[in-house]
């Protein structure tokens, strides 16, 4: 690895989601400049990967993309994307942040996004970014509003045929590029690492992810995407229409087997989002909901879910307890119906799993920030302060001190970075004092 010099900025955001975007534009458009660390090969977060978003059913992509834009062209931000935060620091009056920038196999600099190297590219693989559906190629920029606009070679699956390189108009595949180490220095830090979903690896009374039709939430968000793999929603196994679609709420939180008792607070309205939206690509699916408690906790939430039941979605108060795979590509449910009908089965040609979510940043080892029992980053002050940690000149927002949907997150970051424009104030102050 190569050691850099260090890069000095007045803010250090980790984690370019809805979130860090939000906080580094809101500092950036006070003057202080700012360095966004994300791991992903491009800005956005889940956000960017999501259909709609509820209550409002507005397009996520409308509302993310200009937000990633603007971060992209402004003139305080850095973006540093497919990058791993090693260790986040104080000490002698300022925050350093040791990095390592993960090797694309292409260089940034060069690439100009033109995406021949990902037509000419003869190898196809699994496409994450859209839930693992349709197929994308070895090298390839990530999704269409990827910012920045830059491939990435899969190392993994690349057979080193040289076609990509040759076909390059700038030379910009670099089949030996190598992790760089660098040390950003600044004066406050935000911590908005977002979230992963619940895994189901584990639980064996959901099948593991194994059984055929069996999807997270997720997944279905691409389906129902306007640029999704299908353009509309098929079932995976066969291509075909499902006529009867379920949602299995809790499926991950609220479960002490799995390790997270807590609710994840936007499962039953992302469910019921989803649901609302199938049944307007789907007129004729009849569309099920198995819930343990609805919990529809926002401005509007509680009219939507009644929208959702006057369109003739079916909400069934049930705990899943059992799915397994059924004849001709069913899933097979069983459950107990809390309303009186007793141990009960259902068969729906595709099964969502509404799934909760876990922190996607361990702190342990990086930087002095603790966890709380949950495993989400502590934060001293939750009811009056949530964005403090115990490290001072550092704070937090987002998911990643807890679940919460996009509209409570966009608030926290907004309260992140006016916590950190106070705190660069002060320091200031004291500077100039001394």
């Amino acid at each position: 690895m190569n050691e850099h010099r260090p890069l000095h900025y007045d803010a250090v955001v980790v984690g370019g989601g809805i979130a860090g975007l939000q906080s580094a534009l809101d500092l950036a458009d006070q003057g202080y400049t700012v360095a966004v660390i994300e791991k992903d090969a491009s800005i956005g977060g889940k956000m960017i990967r999501l259909s709609k978003v509820f209550p409002t059913l507005d397009c996520a992509s409308c509302i993310t993309t200009p937000k990633m834009a603007a971060a992209a062209h402004h003139d305080n931000i850095t973006l540093l994307t497919y990058c791993e935060l090693k260790s986040l620091q104080e000490g002698d009056g300022a925050i350093r942040a040791k990095v390592v920038q993960r090797p694309r196999y292409v260089d940034a600099e060069k690439c100009i996004g033109c995406r021949q190297c990902e037509y000419n590219c003869p190898v196809l693989v699994s496409d994450r970014e859209q839930g693992g559906f349709s197929a994308t190629k070895a090298i390839a920029i990530p999704f269409s509003n990827a910012i920045p606009q830059t491939a990435v070679l899969d190392p993994e699956n690349c057979m080193l045929c040289g076609k990509c390189e040759k076909v390059c108009p700038t030379q910009a595949v670099d089949y030996f590029q190598q992790p760089q180490t660098f040390t950003i220095t600044a004066k406050t830090a935000l911590l908005t690492t977002g979230f992963e979903l619940t895994s189901l690896a584990d639980k064996v009374q959901y099948g593991r992810g194994e059984i055929p039709n069996v999807i997270d939430s997720l997944q279905m968000e691409r389906l129902l995407a306007p640029h999704g793999p299908y353009n509309r929603v098929l079932r995976p196994s066969d291509g075909m229409e499902p006529d009867n679609i379920a949602y299995i709420q809790c499926a991950g939180s609220r479960d002490k087997s799995m390790g997270q008792s807590y609710c994840s607070r936007v499962c039953c309205m992302y469910a019921i989002k989803q649901a609302m939206l199938l049944s307007g690509a789907l007129p004729l699916a009849d569309i099920t909901i198995y819930y343990m408690d609805i919990r529809a906790f926002g401005k509007g939430y509680e009219q939507f879910y009644q929208n959702a039941k006057a369109m003739g979605i079916q909400f069934v108060k049930a705990k899943v307890a059992r799915i397994e795979a059924g004849e001709e590509g069913r899933v097979v449910l069983h459950y107990e119906d809390q309303s009186g009908g007793g141990i009960t089965t259902a068969e729906h040609d595709l099964t969502v799993l509404s799934l909760g979510m876990i922190p996607s940043w361990n702190p342990e080892g990086i930087c002095p920030v603790s966890m709380g029992p949950d495993r989400f980053l502590h934060t001293i002050r939750p009811k009056t302060a949530p964005t403090l940690t115990e490290m001072a000149g550092v704070f937090t927002a987002g998911a990643g001190a807890g679940p919460k949907d996009i509209v409570d997150t966009i608030a926290e970051a907004g309260a992140a970075a006016m916590e950190a424009a106070k705190y660069l104030t002060t320091l200031a102050r004291r500077e100039k004092v001394a």
